[in-house]
């Protein structure tokens, strides 16, 4: 069940939470405990449990990260795809704004903005176990809503929502391109993976099918 607006803003009410969870906002990337514990001078345990309390508000969602020493797993935190558009978070048509506006001042194409925009977010994560599911995981914070089938390394992705289906029926090509481009940026990002096609479908329906298949890394 989505969490309230109250029950956010009760979780948001204390300083130090708010303080960790501006930092998330502001970093765009996973964050883990160690790097948190170290920018608030807090003890790791209480910076843990002042995560768990913003995952409980679906403020911040948590994820596994590459391990880089042994021990136990690596955990990142992002920003949670309900908190877009809310407590200065950036939300899909501002995101949405600052593309168009580079579309125009560069004049690069919609598709090579939408990639380079996924770049720009620096994941950090560029190696995972499964690629496919890095890329899903990515369309769903984009506010695409994803459904995967997989079959002989065929790979068929149905984006259930449009996040900018307003703007996609008065300019298809420039939306429906940069989303290509952010399939573009996630697969070449997360490697293992190649887009093949997007086929687009009315935005107000939505449904529009990514298709790609899975690569064997060289």
């Amino acid at each position: 069940m989505e969490a309230t607006l109250q029950q956010q803003a009760r979780a948001l009410g204390d300083p130090t939470r708010h303080r960790i969870f501006r930092y998330v906002v502001d970093a765009d990337r996973p964050v883990d405990v160690a790097e948190l514990t170290e920018h608030l001078g807090l003890h790791h345990n209480a910076i843990r449990q002042h995560l768990a309390k913003l995952v409980s508000a679906e403020l911040v969602v948590e994820e596994g990260l590459p391990r880089t020493s042994p021990g136990r797993p690596r955990l990142g935190y992002t920003i949670a795809a309900t908190a877009d558009g809310r407590w200065d978070v950036i939300g899909p048509y501002e995101r949405l704004s600052v593309m168009l506006t580079e579309v125009i001042r560069t004049g690069d194409s919609p598709i090579e903005v939408g990639r380079r925009s996924v770049r720009r977010r620096a994941l950090g994560n560029t190696f995972v176990a499964d690629p496919v599911a890095g890329v899903v995981d990515q369309m769903e914070r984009y506010g695409f809503e994803p459904d995967v089938s997989e079959r002989g390394g065929a790979v068929r992705i149905v984006l259930r929502h449009c996040p900018y289906a307003s703007a996609a029926l008065a300019d298809p090509d420039t939306v429906c391109g940069l989303h290509l481009g952010i399939a573009y940026g996630l697969a070449e990002t997360y490697g293992g993976i190649t887009i093949d096609e997007l086929r687009p479908k009315d935005p107000r329906k939505a449904n529009c099918i990514l298709r790609c298949h899975e690569t064997t890394p060289v």
